[in-house]
């Protein structure tokens, strides 16, 4: 791992999965960075046994200033947002300016904002009858699933099943939740008037 190497907080609420897609990349060194700490608001997610796992430190956390607090105690250079159901409040998101990734299971804008989180995003796609829908990335502000949009990716719906769509998106959100966060360590990831450069 390069000495520039990023230090990370991952929050979540559930199982997961997006997690340890992380956890993945970054002890194989694909991510130039070290998940310092996961964090939970739900004291029983399965995401807290795959940090111990992992050997990684896991907090259950529901006090926001507690949060804050552990956020600067260990010196974190990125948040990311993997399934973590609870809105951040502005001070951390003030600090971490474009430093707060997460992750959607939609096409933002579209199925996005409040109420539309989890299996709720994909029964809403297939109530509508849309034709294709998929998984974004973006940079957290205080406007939920309003920031800056980092990557997304999109796959035709062939099923009129929500949790089987919901695991066929998953896929693609392990996928562009892992590019984003190895390109943010890399320096690579840019906000120029409200968009996101990718660049060298």
């Amino acid at each position: 791992m390069k000495s520039n190497s990023k230090n990370i907080a991952v929050l979540i609420s559930g199982g997961g999965t997006n997690l340890q897609a992380l956890i993945d990349n970054t002890r194989n060194n694909y991510i130039n960075g070290e998940i310092k700490i996961v964090i939970s608001n739900n004291k029983d997610a399965y995401g807290l046994e795959r940090a111990k796992n992992a050997e990684i430190e896991g907090a259950f956390i529901r006090d926001n200033d507690k949060l804050l607090s552990l956020l600067m105690e260990k010196d974190i250079d990125l948040i990311v947002l993997a399934g973590y159901l609870k809105i951040l409040p502005e001070e951390i998101i003030r600090k971490f300016e474009n430093k707060i990734i997460n992750i959607h299971p939609s096409l933002i804008p579209s199925f996005c904002g409040k109420g539309f989180y989890g299996l709720k995003v994909h029964e809403a796609v297939i109530e509508k009858g849309v034709k294709y829908t998929g998984a974004t990335t973006h940079f957290v502000n205080e406007n939920a699933d309003e920031g800056p949009i980092i990557m997304q990716k999109c796959i035709e719906v062939k099923t009129e099943d929500a949790e089987e769509l919901q695991q066929e998106v998953l896929k693609f959100e392990h996928e562009i939740l892992v590019e984003s966060v190895k390109y943010f360590c890399e320096d690579k990831l840019k906000v120029i008037d409200g968009k996101v450069k990718i660049g060298e």
